[in-house]
């Protein structure tokens, strides 16, 4: 497997386009191998008072491509969407696993959600700027979701080093 100042490096001269898509798979890909090889308990576990841990990260930040990609740039109808798993009553319920919910299952529908982000962003110019009260360009959510990704592959670095002394990429 390439470093990541392998994979990075080599865009330097690439289009804006693929510095930033190749920035954000890294990232989605690092996400990713952190949590694989972990049990289902490890998955769940939180060794920070914070509460948190792999698999919620993993699903929080499925959520975050679909809010960001496929609601905000691909206007896809509410009705088209699954629902969300907060409410009011229970505004973190995306940065945990439910008992019935399996890590696997939650990794592919993280990957599906990261599928059609790159499907939706195809479809647009980087100066594509949707008009809603939110509206935002298609350059600004990658850039907002290649921040949000960066800190929770941090996260799952301290954690995954904790739950089992893993490190490196």
């Amino acid at each position: 497997m390439p470093r990541p100042g392998e994979i990075l490096g080599s865009v330097v001269a690439a289009s804006e386009r693929e510095q930033l898509e190749t920035f954000l798979d890294y990232l989605r890909d690092a996400v990713v191998r952190k949590a694989r090889g972990v049990s289902e308990e490890d998955a769940r576990r939180s060794p920070v008072p914070t509460g948190t841990n792999l698999g919620g990260l993993i699903k929080h930040l499925r959520w975050v491509e679909l809010g960001g990609f496929a609601e905000q740039i691909g206007q896809l109808p509410a009705a088209e969407l699954p629902t969300p798993p907060w409410t009011d009553a229970d505004p973190e319920a995306d940065l945990r696993l439910e008992p019935d919910e399996k890590l696997d299952d939650v990794i592919a529908a993280y990957q599906a959600e990261c599928d059609r982000s790159r499907e939706i962003a195809a479809q647009h110019s980087l100066d594509y700027a949707v008009t809603t009260p939110r509206g935002r360009e298609l350059t600004w959510m990658y850039l907002h979701v290649i921040v949000e990704t960066a800190r929770h592959a941090g996260h799952a670095d301290i954690l995954r080093e904790m739950i089992d002394g893993s490190v490196g990429d």
